[in-house]
């Protein structure tokens, strides 16, 4: 089965037509600590590039939850990856399923997820479920594809990641992904969202140098 199959039979749920790349899968996974025993959820990993990524690692350390609407899919992936705990379930609810587990919260977050085939109550709620699920401390990664940078459901994720967190770096360009895309790095998550008028001095994003370079 192919993320192109599923992407046309449930493409409010798929949202893209090919794996991420390896660079950027990479990426993404950046953040996860080299050491100790983390907590690492991902949501939407789809055929699993970024599950393959969290994987090498993790090196055989702590726990990876995959979090994944489409049963098809996510069948496909527990049969590749046994050692992932990998839940049929919406991203929405993470808090409640990390409680249910006995987790207390995430150490990163890596989300997969298509959040230009979300409407704006969805990206919210997702968004303010992983936040609450975050622990003290953790890091959230998401990506984005560049040629969709200023579209509207991509600028509406770029204000959600600004008031949700108090610092959001921006990774280079991979180019060699299929479509280029960038990660977000989002750390120190806010109780509430601040609105950009209540935080005019703050410095909402900054280019971040290439990791492993």
């Amino acid at each position: 089965m192919s993320l192109l199959s599923e992407f046309l039979r449930r493409p409010w749920e798929v949202g893209a037509v090919a794996p991420s790349g390896a660079a950027l899968s990479e990426l993404a996974v950046a953040p996860i600590p080299s050491t100790g025993e983390p907590v690492v959820v991902e949501l939407g990993p789809g055929t699993g590039p970024f599950t393959e990524a969290i994987q090498r690692r993790l090196g055989g350390r702590g726990r990876h939850l995959a979090i994944e609407i489409n049963p098809r899919l996510a069948e496909q992936l527990a049969a590749r990856h046994p050692k992932v705990e990998v839940i049929t379930a919406d991203a929405g609810a993470l808090p409640e399923l990390l409680a249910e587990r006995g987790l207390a919260g995430a150490d990163v977050i890596v989300s997969g997820l298509p959040w230009a085939a979300f409407a704006p109550d969805r990206q919210r709620d997702i968004l303010a479920a992983a936040v609450r699920a975050l622990a003290p401390g953790g890091a959230f990664t998401t990506f984005a594809y560049v040629h969709l940078r200023w579209a509207a459901p991509a600028r509406r994720l770029r204000g959600a990641l600004d008031s949700w967190f108090d610092e959001v770096l921006l990774g280079r360009t991979v180019w060699a992904n299929l479509p280029p895309a960038l990660v977000y790095y989002c750390r120190r998550p806010a109780l509430a969202p601040v609105t950009r008028s209540a935080a005019p001095a703050r410095r909402r994003c900054r280019q971040l140098a290439p990791l492993g370079a």
